[in-house]
């Protein structure tokens, strides 16, 4: 898996599950230090494979992010929010309709078979 520069310098990483546990193409959903975060896992895309962002939708209030479709809008990996069908980046988590919202990120990776995400 590539990994962008950011990516690269966490110098604290917590796993979270294992790569087993993910699902090709969709989200799973894992609790970091009292956040749900979703994690997408598209082995074939071309830069970043693993995004983690955050499983609350601020539209619905709901915990719902991870079970979004994941899609592309003009070149942007994006999921779909289940309820009121925003589109948000996974790169950045920011919404395509509403430029006000976005959701939070984390930098993710694969190490030896763990998924990892960076703090700090």
């Amino acid at each position: 898996m590539s990994q962008s520069n950011t990516q690269r310098n966490f110098a604290t990483w917590k796993s979270v599950c294992k790569e087993t546990d993910l699902v090709s193409n969709s989200g799973v959903v894992v609790w970091l230090d009292g956040a749900q975060v979703a994690l997408f896992y598209l082995p074939d895309a071309q830069d970043q494979t693993l995004y983690a962002i955050d499983n609350h939708d601020p539209e619905s209030g709901a915990n719902v992010i991870g079970r979004g479709l994941v899609g592309s809008i003009k070149g942007d990996l994006v999921v779909v929010a289940p309820i009121y069908k925003q589109h948000y980046r996974l790169e950045d988590g920011q919404c395509l309709e509403a430029p006000h919202q976005r959701l939070r990120v984390w930098p993710v990776r694969l190490n030896a078979g763990v998924v990892e995400i960076g703090l700090g």
